[in-house]
Protein backbone atom coordinates (compact mmCIF):
# COMPACT_ATOMS: atom_id res chain seq x y z
CA UNK A 1 0.00 0.00 0.00
CA UNK A 2 1.21 3.34 -1.47
CA UNK A 3 1.04 6.82 0.52
CA UNK A 4 -0.29 9.54 -2.21
CA UNK A 5 -0.80 12.71 -2.58
CA UNK A 6 -2.76 14.40 -6.06
CA UNK A 7 -2.88 18.03 -6.61
CA UNK A 8 -5.97 19.05 -8.53
CA UNK A 9 -8.12 16.53 -7.05
CA UNK A 10 -11.11 17.65 -6.29
CA UNK A 11 -12.24 17.20 -10.49
CA UNK A 12 -11.34 15.82 -13.58
CA UNK A 13 -8.16 13.26 -13.83
CA UNK A 14 -6.98 14.61 -10.36
CA UNK A 15 -10.55 13.17 -8.95
CA UNK A 16 -10.13 9.86 -11.55
CA UNK A 17 -7.16 9.06 -10.26
CA UNK A 18 -7.72 9.43 -6.09
CA UNK A 19 -10.87 7.16 -6.87
CA UNK A 20 -7.80 4.58 -8.95
CA UNK A 21 -5.94 4.91 -5.73
CA UNK A 22 -8.72 4.61 -3.03
CA UNK A 23 -10.01 1.46 -4.80
CA UNK A 24 -6.76 0.16 -4.73
CA UNK A 25 -6.25 0.13 -1.34
CA UNK A 26 -3.63 3.05 -1.38
CA UNK A 27 -3.28 6.33 1.22
CA UNK A 28 -4.29 9.57 -0.63
CA UNK A 29 -4.17 12.85 0.66
CA UNK A 30 -6.71 14.75 -1.95
CA UNK A 31 -5.30 18.31 -2.57
CA UNK A 32 -6.60 21.09 -4.45
CA UNK A 33 -7.64 25.14 -3.76
CA UNK A 34 -10.64 24.67 -2.32
CA UNK A 35 -10.74 25.37 1.49
CA UNK A 36 -12.62 21.45 2.22
CA UNK A 37 -12.93 18.50 -0.10
CA UNK A 38 -14.82 15.60 0.40
CA UNK A 39 -14.38 11.67 0.69
CA UNK A 40 -10.57 11.29 1.09
CA UNK A 41 -8.26 12.98 3.55
CA UNK A 42 -8.01 16.50 1.97
CA UNK A 43 -5.57 19.45 2.31
CA UNK A 44 -5.92 22.79 0.68
CA UNK A 45 -3.31 23.03 -1.65
CA UNK A 46 -2.54 26.29 -3.83
CA UNK A 47 0.60 24.76 -6.67
CA UNK A 48 1.68 28.81 -6.80
CA UNK A 49 1.58 29.36 -2.86
CA UNK A 50 5.60 27.67 -1.63
CA UNK A 51 4.17 27.92 1.66
CA UNK A 52 1.41 25.54 1.17
CA UNK A 53 3.54 23.23 -0.27
CA UNK A 54 5.84 23.28 2.33
CA UNK A 55 2.65 22.85 4.42
CA UNK A 56 1.94 19.18 2.55
CA UNK A 57 5.28 18.18 3.01
CA UNK A 58 4.98 18.66 6.99
CA UNK A 59 1.36 16.50 6.67
CA UNK A 60 3.23 13.87 5.08
CA UNK A 61 6.09 13.44 7.35
CA UNK A 62 3.99 14.20 10.56
CA UNK A 63 1.07 11.59 9.76
CA UNK A 64 2.58 9.48 7.28
CA UNK A 65 6.19 9.40 8.48
CA UNK A 66 6.54 9.82 4.19
CA UNK A 67 5.28 10.20 1.17
CA UNK A 68 5.36 6.69 -1.77
CA UNK A 69 4.10 9.01 -4.70
CA UNK A 70 3.67 12.64 -5.49
CA UNK A 71 0.79 13.25 -8.47
CA UNK A 72 1.38 16.44 -10.12
CA UNK A 73 -1.55 16.90 -11.92
CA UNK A 74 -3.24 20.23 -11.41
CA UNK A 75 -3.41 22.59 -14.10
CA UNK A 76 -5.59 24.88 -16.43
CA UNK A 77 -6.24 24.82 -19.77
CA UNK A 78 -5.28 27.68 -22.28
CA UNK A 79 -4.13 28.79 -25.99
CA UNK A 80 -4.66 31.06 -28.39
CA UNK A 81 -2.51 32.89 -31.28
CA UNK A 82 0.37 34.43 -30.52
CA UNK A 83 -0.61 37.75 -31.45
CA UNK A 84 -3.58 37.69 -29.54
CA UNK A 85 -2.90 35.80 -26.41
CA UNK A 86 -1.89 38.09 -24.10
CA UNK A 87 1.41 38.13 -21.75
CA UNK A 88 -0.37 38.11 -18.74
CA UNK A 89 -2.40 34.79 -20.02
CA UNK A 90 1.03 33.32 -20.27
CA UNK A 91 2.30 34.40 -16.90
CA UNK A 92 -1.07 32.54 -15.25
CA UNK A 93 -0.56 29.35 -17.27
CA UNK A 94 3.43 28.88 -16.64
CA UNK A 95 2.94 29.85 -12.74
CA UNK A 96 0.45 27.30 -12.54
CA UNK A 97 0.88 24.29 -15.50
CA UNK A 98 5.03 24.53 -15.01
CA UNK A 99 6.19 26.30 -11.93
CA UNK A 100 3.20 24.45 -10.53
CA UNK A 101 4.84 21.25 -11.14
CA UNK A 102 8.17 22.89 -10.15
CA UNK A 103 7.54 23.59 -6.75
CA UNK A 104 5.80 20.38 -6.40
CA UNK A 105 9.11 18.75 -7.24
CA UNK A 106 11.28 20.70 -5.35
CA UNK A 107 9.18 20.38 -1.74
CA UNK A 108 9.20 16.38 -2.39
CA UNK A 109 12.91 15.91 -3.66
CA UNK A 110 14.25 16.36 -0.11
CA UNK A 111 12.23 13.93 1.45
CA UNK A 112 12.47 11.35 -1.63
CA UNK A 113 16.31 11.67 -1.17
CA UNK A 114 16.28 11.03 2.59
CA UNK A 115 14.16 7.88 2.27
CA UNK A 116 16.03 6.20 -0.89
CA UNK A 117 12.97 6.13 -2.60
CA UNK A 118 10.05 7.64 -4.21
CA UNK A 119 8.11 8.35 -7.13
CA UNK A 120 7.06 11.60 -8.92
CA UNK A 121 4.44 11.50 -11.76
CA UNK A 122 3.83 14.50 -13.60
CA UNK A 123 1.11 15.38 -15.63
CA UNK A 124 1.68 17.20 -18.88
CA UNK A 125 0.15 16.59 -21.96
CA UNK A 126 0.51 15.46 -25.47
CA UNK A 127 0.65 19.31 -26.00
CA UNK A 128 4.42 18.37 -24.28
CA UNK A 129 5.33 16.19 -26.88
CA UNK A 130 3.21 17.55 -30.79
CA UNK A 131 3.20 21.54 -31.00
CA UNK A 132 -0.27 22.11 -32.69
CA UNK A 133 -0.36 25.80 -34.10
CA UNK A 134 -2.29 28.06 -32.14
CA UNK A 135 -1.44 26.65 -28.80
CA UNK A 136 1.77 28.26 -28.34
CA UNK A 137 0.78 28.90 -24.33
CA UNK A 138 0.09 25.39 -23.55
CA UNK A 139 2.49 23.75 -25.89
CA UNK A 140 4.78 25.46 -24.09
CA UNK A 141 4.65 24.88 -20.61
CA UNK A 142 3.79 21.34 -21.08
CA UNK A 143 6.97 20.67 -23.30
CA UNK A 144 8.69 22.50 -20.01
CA UNK A 145 6.72 19.59 -18.12
CA UNK A 146 8.09 16.87 -19.80
CA UNK A 147 11.93 18.04 -19.81
CA UNK A 148 11.66 18.23 -16.40
CA UNK A 149 10.18 15.13 -15.61
CA UNK A 150 12.84 13.77 -17.94
CA UNK A 151 15.66 15.37 -16.29
CA UNK A 152 14.62 14.14 -12.90
CA UNK A 153 14.20 10.74 -13.99
CA UNK A 154 18.34 11.36 -14.53
CA UNK A 155 19.11 13.33 -11.39
CA UNK A 156 17.04 11.67 -9.10
CA UNK A 157 17.77 7.84 -9.79
CA UNK A 158 20.87 7.46 -7.42
CA UNK A 159 18.56 7.78 -5.01
CA UNK A 160 16.10 5.50 -5.93
CA UNK A 161 13.27 8.01 -7.09
CA UNK A 162 11.55 7.03 -10.40
CA UNK A 163 9.52 9.83 -12.54
CA UNK A 164 6.70 9.29 -14.96
CA UNK A 165 5.22 11.85 -17.07
CA UNK A 166 1.49 11.84 -18.41
CA UNK A 167 0.67 12.23 -21.40
CA UNK A 168 -2.55 12.08 -22.80
CA UNK A 169 -4.92 13.98 -25.43
CA UNK A 170 -8.13 15.49 -25.26
CA UNK A 171 -10.69 13.49 -23.39
CA UNK A 172 -13.82 14.86 -21.49
CA UNK A 173 -13.59 16.53 -18.15
CA UNK A 174 -14.21 19.97 -16.84
CA UNK A 175 -11.08 21.64 -17.60
CA UNK A 176 -12.66 23.64 -20.41
CA UNK A 177 -13.96 25.89 -17.85
CA UNK A 178 -10.65 26.94 -17.27
CA UNK A 179 -10.25 28.41 -20.60
CA UNK A 180 -9.85 31.95 -20.56
CA UNK A 181 -8.38 34.97 -22.20
CA UNK A 182 -8.37 36.77 -25.08
CA UNK A 183 -8.79 34.58 -28.15
CA UNK A 184 -12.08 33.14 -27.95
CA UNK A 185 -12.36 31.78 -30.96
CA UNK A 186 -9.41 29.21 -30.01
CA UNK A 187 -10.83 28.89 -26.96
CA UNK A 188 -14.05 27.39 -27.73
CA UNK A 189 -12.60 25.03 -30.66
CA UNK A 190 -10.10 23.66 -27.53
CA UNK A 191 -13.80 23.63 -25.35
CA UNK A 192 -15.56 21.28 -27.97
CA UNK A 193 -12.29 19.30 -28.76
CA UNK A 194 -12.63 18.16 -24.83
CA UNK A 195 -16.38 18.02 -24.58
CA UNK A 196 -16.82 15.83 -27.55
CA UNK A 197 -14.18 13.46 -27.08
CA UNK A 198 -14.81 10.06 -26.79
CA UNK A 199 -12.58 9.37 -23.69
CA UNK A 200 -13.10 10.29 -20.35
CA UNK A 201 -11.01 10.83 -17.14
CA UNK A 202 -11.54 7.42 -15.79
CA UNK A 203 -10.29 5.92 -18.93
CA UNK A 204 -7.24 7.56 -18.63
CA UNK A 205 -6.91 7.29 -15.15
CA UNK A 206 -6.99 3.90 -15.32
CA UNK A 207 -3.97 3.52 -17.88
CA UNK A 208 -2.15 6.10 -16.09
CA UNK A 209 -2.35 3.69 -12.45
CA UNK A 210 -1.03 0.84 -15.31
CA UNK A 211 2.18 3.22 -16.12
CA UNK A 212 2.63 3.61 -12.85
CA UNK A 213 2.89 0.38 -11.46
CA UNK A 214 5.28 -0.71 -14.10
CA UNK A 215 6.73 3.05 -13.33
CA UNK A 216 7.06 3.70 -17.24
CA UNK A 217 9.19 7.25 -17.63
CA UNK A 218 6.43 8.42 -20.70
CA UNK A 219 3.08 7.32 -20.19
CA UNK A 220 0.94 7.93 -23.07
CA UNK A 221 -2.41 6.60 -22.08
CA UNK A 222 -4.67 7.32 -25.11
CA UNK A 223 -4.47 5.60 -29.37
CA UNK A 224 -4.69 9.44 -30.77
CA UNK A 225 -1.77 10.64 -28.59
CA UNK A 226 0.25 7.94 -29.21
CA UNK A 227 -0.03 8.34 -33.12
CA UNK A 228 0.46 11.84 -33.09
CA UNK A 229 3.71 10.91 -31.30
CA UNK A 230 4.49 8.08 -33.70
CA UNK A 231 3.65 10.20 -36.70
CA UNK A 232 5.95 13.12 -35.56
CA UNK A 233 9.00 10.83 -34.57
CA UNK A 234 8.92 8.50 -37.62
CA UNK A 235 7.02 10.55 -40.19
CA UNK A 236 7.84 13.91 -39.83
CA UNK A 237 6.80 15.45 -43.25
CA UNK A 238 3.33 13.81 -42.99
CA UNK A 239 3.40 15.59 -39.56
CA UNK A 240 4.78 18.50 -40.86
CA UNK A 241 1.82 18.98 -43.57
CA UNK A 242 -1.10 17.88 -41.03
CA UNK A 243 0.18 20.73 -38.57
CA UNK A 244 0.16 22.87 -41.83
CA UNK A 245 -2.95 22.04 -42.49
CA UNK A 246 -4.55 22.69 -39.04
CA UNK A 247 -2.72 26.51 -39.32
CA UNK A 248 -4.28 27.08 -42.68
CA UNK A 249 -7.59 26.48 -41.82
CA UNK A 250 -7.47 29.03 -38.76
CA UNK A 251 -6.15 31.52 -41.07
CA UNK A 252 -8.85 31.26 -43.70
CA UNK A 253 -11.52 31.07 -40.61
CA UNK A 254 -9.91 34.29 -38.93
CA UNK A 255 -10.03 36.22 -42.13
CA UNK A 256 -13.49 35.35 -42.54
CA UNK A 257 -14.53 36.33 -39.40
CA UNK A 258 -12.25 39.72 -39.81
CA UNK A 259 -13.49 40.49 -43.36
Amino acid sequence: MSRVLVTGAASGLGAALVAKFVAEGHQVLSTDVAEEGEGTTYLKLDVRRAEDWDAAVTWCEQNWGGLDILVNNAGIATGGRIDVETLDEWDRVVDINLMGVVRGCRAFTPLFKRQRSGHIVNTASAAGLVHPPMMSSYNTVKAGVVALSETLSHELHPYGVTVSVVCPSFFRTNLADSIRGADSAMGATARQLIEKSPRSADDIATAVLAGIKKKQFLIIPDRPAAMAWRTKRFARPLYNRQMRKIAERARQRAETTNG
